[in-house]
Parts: C-alpha cells; sequence; structure tokens
C-alpha cells in the first residue's frame, strides 16, 4: 500500500512539473515568436494560443461571463500573466482583402449546407474563435494613401484596389475606365451609361419635385440602393443632402463595395438572402434598384417584402429594368406577376416612363385592413418585431404601422436638415424625453469640437471621409459632424437597445452589428473609428479584445485614426499593444471636469501607421 501511495507521488509530482515546463515553454514562443516564426503565419497568434493555458475565458466558451466578472483582462499587468505580444503576425498577401465572415474560401472549409438558389453563400458565416487568422492584413505592395473628397468621387489609385475586371466586364456603361495609375469613375451605369446625376434628375422630374432634385424639399433624406454596382448613383445623390446606404454581396462582381468606400461613399456588404438586412423598419424614404439582378418574385415576393419592411410610409421604390417595359414575352409575364403582387401590398404607381416605374408605399394601414380575407401576402403576425434584425429570417409578410404611424398618417419626421436635430417620434419607444435627447445631442458635440481640436495639429480638412462610430447611441457624435465633409456609419450593437432606427429617423444612416465578430467590409475602409466603452462592452461578454484591436486595424486604413473613449485600464491594456499593431499614440487626456457624466473619463487617439510586410518582419527580428 505504502509503495502504490508513492508510486501515485511520484506521477503526480511528474505531471506538475511537466505541465510547468510546457507552460514555460510556450511563454517563450509566445515571448520570441517573431525570432523564429514566419511572418506569414495564419491561425495561431498570441491571442489563440494564451486562450489554451489563461483562465480569462476571453475565447467565447460557456463560462467566458462568469470568468469575466471574476478576473479583468484589462486588470491584469504583465506580471499577473497576461501576454502582451511584442509582435503579431503578418497575414499572406492573398488575404490583403480578407473579409473574415465572407470569406468564400472558409465557407467552403467548413462545409456549410447552404442553398445557393438562396444566396445563402453570400450571407455573413463567421469563423470559429480558433479558426480566425489573427494576423495583421497587409496593403497591397504599391498602396498609397488615398485620394481625397470630393475628387475621390471620381478616381481612385488602381494600386489600392488592383482589379480591372470591372472596367473591362462593364466598359459599355461606363462604371470605371483604367487611366494609367488610376481608375476613373465616369458616373455610369447599368441603365445610366450616361451619366448617375442625369438619371436622378429624370426620376425627380417623373415624380414632379422642385428643380428635379430628388431629395424633394428634404422630405428624402435616406435612400437604399441595392445591387449598387460601383455606388456612383449614392455618389452622385451626396450633393443634393441625400445619403444611400449602397448595397452589394461579394459575388463575382467582388470589389464593388471596395471601390465605392476607396471614392468615399459610404456602402456595406450585404445581399437580399435568407436573412433580415440589419436595418430597421421604416429606414428608407426611397428604395432603388437599376437592373439589379434580383429575383423579386421568388419565394412568394419575400425579397421585395424585406424592401417593405424597409421603406417609410409614402416611401418610394424605384425600379429600373427591361421588365419595366416588357418587350418580349418573358418580360411581360415578369411585370404582370409583378404588378399584381405590389398591388396586393397597396403599393401604387407613382410614376412610369419607358424602362422606369417608380411605386409608392400608402401612408397607413387602411388599404391592407381593406384586402380580401386570406389575400397573399399575409401581414406579419403581431409578435413579430420588424426591428429585430441580427440573424432574424425574412418572413413573406406585410409590416403594418404602428398605431402612431396610423395616427399621423405617416412617419412624422421634418425635412433634412432639422430633422438632424428635431427630437423624433421613435424616441418614445424607449421613453427617452426631448430634454434628455437635448442633452445628448449637447454632450457629444463638445466631446466632438474636443476630439477635433486634439486632432488638428495632425489633420487637414480633407484628411478624414469615411468614419465608423463602433458605439452610435443616439447618433449625437455623427450629428457633431455635420458640417465636417465626413460620412458616418453608426454601428449598434445587437445586444443592446435598438436605437438604430432613432439614427435612421434622424437622416443619418448605419448597421447592427456584433464586435465579437468582424465587420462586412474590406480591409483599409475607413479613416477614423470611434469606439466609446466598446471594449469594456466586449469584455462583459466574455470576447477578446486582441481580436478586436486586430478587427479594427483590418478595417482603418494606414495613417488613420482610432479615438477610444473608456476606462483608463482600458487605454492602458490597449498601449501595450501599439508596437505589435504599428500603431502611435497620439495624445492621451481625461475627460473635462464637470462636462462628463459617465465613466468613460479617458480619451486615447491613435494613429495606424503606413507598414509594408517586408518592413514588418524588419522590426519584429
Amino acid at each position: 500500500m505504502m509503495r502504490g501511495r508513492a508510486d501515485v507521488a511520484q506521477k503526480k509530482r511528474l505531471v506538475t512539473i511537466l505541465c510547468v515546463v510546457v507552460v514555460f515553454a510556450v511563454f517563450l514562443f509566445l515571448y520570441y515568436e517573431p525570432l523564429f516564426g514566419s511572418g506569414e503565419q495564419q491561425g495561431r497568434s498570441a491571442r489563440e494560443l494564451s486562450r489554451a493555458i489563461l483562465p480569462f475565458g476571453l475565447g467565447g466558451d460557456d463560462n467566458a461571463e462568469t470568468r469575466a466578472d471574476e478576473v479583468s483582462i484589462f486588470s491584469l499587468d504583465e506580471g499577473d500573466g497576461a501576454l502582451v505580444p511584442k509582435s503579431f503576425p503578418v497575414c499572406d498577401d492573398r488575404h490583403s482583402e480578407l473579409i473574415p465572415c465572407l470569406d468564400r474560401h472558409l465557407i467552403y472549409q467548413m462545409r456549410l449546407k447552404l442553398d445557393l438558389s438562396l444566396m445563402e453563400h453570400y450571407e455573413r458565416h463567421c469563423p470559429h474563435p480558433d479558426r480566425r487568422f489573427n494576423c495583421l492584413i497587409p496593403p497591397p505592395p504599391d498602396y498609397k494613401i488615398p485620394i481625397k473628397w470630393p475628387k475621390s468621387r471620381d478616381e481612385v489609385w488602381k494600386a489600392n484596389i488592383p482589379h480591372t475586371h470591372l472596367a473591362k466586364e462593364k466598359s459599355d456603361q461606363n462604371w470605371m475606365v483604367v487611366k494609367g495609375d488610376k481608375i476613373e469613375f465616369p458616373g455610369g451605369g447599368t441603365h445610366f451609361h450616361y451619366g448617375a446625376d442625369k438619371y436622378i434628375a429624370a426620376l425627380a422630374n417623373m415624380l414632379n419635385f422642385t428643380n428635379n432634385n430628388l431629395n424633394n424639399e428634404g422630405r428624402i433624406r435616406t435612400v437604399f440602393d441595392v445591387g449598387c454596382g460601383v455606388a456612383s448613383f449614392g455618389g452622385y445623390l451626396l450633393s443634393s443632402d441625400i445619403i444611400a446606404m449602397s448595397l452589394a454581396p461579394n459575388d463575382v462582381h467582388q470589389n464593388q463595395i471596395q471601390f465605392a468606400l476607396e471614392r468615399g461613399i459610404p456602402a456595406y456588404l450585404g445581399v437580399l438572402g435568407t436573412k433580415r438586412l440589419p436595418y430597421p423598419s421604416r429606414s428608407f424614404e426611397l428604395a432603388h434598384c437599376s437592373r439589379c439582378r434580383i429575383d423579386w418574385l421568388q419565394r412568394d415576393g419575400i425579397l421585395l417584402l424585406e424592401l417593405d419592411r424597409l421603406l417609410r410610409p409614402g416611401g418610394y421604390f424605384a425600379y429600373s429594368s427591361p421588365e419595366a417595359y416588357a418587350q418580349d414575352e418573358e418580360d411581360l409575364r415578369i411585370w404582370k406577376e409583378m404588378s399584381a403582387l405590389v398591388e396586393r401590398m397597396c403599393w401604387k404607381i407613382a410614376a412610369k416612363k419607358n424602362q422606369t416605374v417608380i411605386w409608392v408605399k400608402p401612408l397607413t394601414n387602411d388599404c391592407y385592413m381593406e384586402r380580401e380575407p386570406g389575400t397573399q401576402p399575409p401581414l406579419c403576425r403581431p409578435d413579430d418585431d420588424p426591428d429585430a434584425v441580427w440573424g432574424v429570417r425574412m418572413e413573406a409578410c406585410i409590416t403594418p404601422y404602428t398605431q402612431q404611424v396610423q395616427r399621423a398618417r405617416g412617419s412624422g419626421l421634418a425635412p433634412w436638415p432639422a430633422r438632424l436635430t428635431s427630437p423624433p417620434p421613435r424616441l418614445s419607444d424607449f421613453d427617452i424625453s426631448h430634454d434628455k435627447f437635448e442633452k445628448d445631442m449637447d454632450t457629444w458635440q463638445r466631446r466632438v469640437d474636443n476630439y477635433w481640436n486634439l486632432l488638428t495639429p495632425k489633420i487637414r480638412p480633407d484628411t478624414i471621409r469615411n468614419i465608423m462610430d463602433m458605439k452610435a447611441n443616439l447618433g449625437s457624435f455623427a450629428a457633431g459632424l455635420r458640417d465636417k465633409p465626413v460620412w458616418v456609419m453608426n454601428v449598434v450593437p445587437e445586444d443592446g437597445p435598438n436605437t438604430l432606427k432613432i439614427i435612421y429617423d434622424r437622416g443619418l444612416i448605419g448597421s447592427m452589428h456584433d464586435w465579437c465578430e468582424a465587420f462586412s467590409t474590406y480591409p483599409r475602409t475607413y479613416d477614423l473609428l470611434h469606439a466609446w466603452t466598446v471594449f469594456s462592452d466586449i469584455e462583459k461578454k466574455g470576447c477578446s479584445a486582441e481580436d478586436l484591436l486586430l478587427e479594427m486595424d483590418r478595417i482603418l486604413r494606414p495613417n488613420g485614426y482610432i479615438i477610444i473613449r473608456d476606462r483608463r485600464v482600458v487605454v492602458d491594456f490597449i498601449k501595450k499593444h501599439l508596437t505589435a499593431l504599428h500603431w502611435e499614440s497620439i495624445t492621451i487626456v481625461e475627460a473635462e471636469a464637470g462636462l462628463e457624466s459617465d465613466e468613460a473619463d479617458t480619451v486615447f487617439i491613435i494613429q495606424k501607421k503606413m507598414w509594408l510586410p517586408g518592413e514588418n518582419r524588419k522590426d519584429s527580428a
């Protein structure tokens, strides 16, 4: 018996020693990895390896939330076991345009059972944390700082997006033309070869709007352009104080959205497939489809009903397609079936000319109530929340209006630009008073002014164009930038109050998102990221802060800026990663006393350096 106990004790000691040796070896590997690891490694970053040995629970397992409550990664010093990498591996050059949740190679490797006819392969499918690349995305070899707005609307550097297949494929449609080291955009499109500006004026003329201006004296502000191409339609709307959410999938025309964002035009990667788009109900005054190659009749008109959900009362759908002209038998069939469908949806023809028809959505529920019993499509169930969008499947039903809309006989919104600062009716959905709304505007205006003062020594008036507010709340950060030549992608977390409808009601645009995942955009598409308590929020969810840092680096342009507004412990954590990320600290300031009401009392401004993969390996050695 004694001998057996001794053997067991000896085995335990051996196991303990072995574990200590393994942990020490892993620590050495993490610390000195740049010296003996290839700069083009793709899978196992410092964060991934540390998940296996550190008890933080930041890898997304079932006990993550409990562990995050017990130990905060932001409060750990290096001596407490928080492994801070001296460098991150660099992704292979082939991944310079990686979009993690829209990576077709990953989807193929995951062997997902997707219905290609429903476009499911173009929807978001994110990698498991253990399969993330967790490496820095390198710019193309000859990358240049993007051309500044407004010149960028018409030309970009070819080296930044070295893809010319669209210029060849659409050469007869004036999408884009290659000229020397630039790609130029004449403003054409599949249906408007002679320029988006003339086409837009023609739409306004069809609707009898004053001076052929599609903004209709501020009544049309937010537009949804589905199947947008390179977004020239949205780009030319901006001069009329109209902002468009230009949407296209990462399909055979892979770089459409990349070109749009490089030009400084608001755009988002997405598809009308099986899930709702990440926008709330009643977000847009006008939806537009110009030969967007969408089968609107499929699945009982489910895609057209998704547009219906997104349109405001009295909103328009401008449809330019051969079916509207019905020259041959197949076009005539499609036109008849589509006309019957929209009639049952209570849409009316507002104007029709040649190959363009514009339908208008009703202002109230009256028409829906007057339909014959059993008419298809049905009204959506009373318990169906039309603003629930993150991962929610579409349904072939009509979204009726609320009693508030029914009484107001419309959305009740002020024309633009008064809409930006007028309290929208849907504030009542959140029990937010007008006084609280105005206080929020005042607070963020002060903060924005302070940000710009801090940035002024580093930037010129045209330095920043594409901005993302990673936690937009009511959109007051974007409202504070109204006098700047910028646009803002306002992001609302999927697990918080769905204030995105307030943002759209203010005449701004945005998307819902989960920051534990990658955003649906190409690398190097934003000039400035604003992260207000975003890191504190993901810590509560048990997600990796380093994964988020890498994602922010992916979507930020070289020489771009990040504004962190969070707790001091978060700022200190991020400071430790600056060298590994090739970021540079610009300034750290404490919030002004007496002006702030939250705990996010430290502002940290960072700039991303311009670097190339060879320089990274040299620096790391």
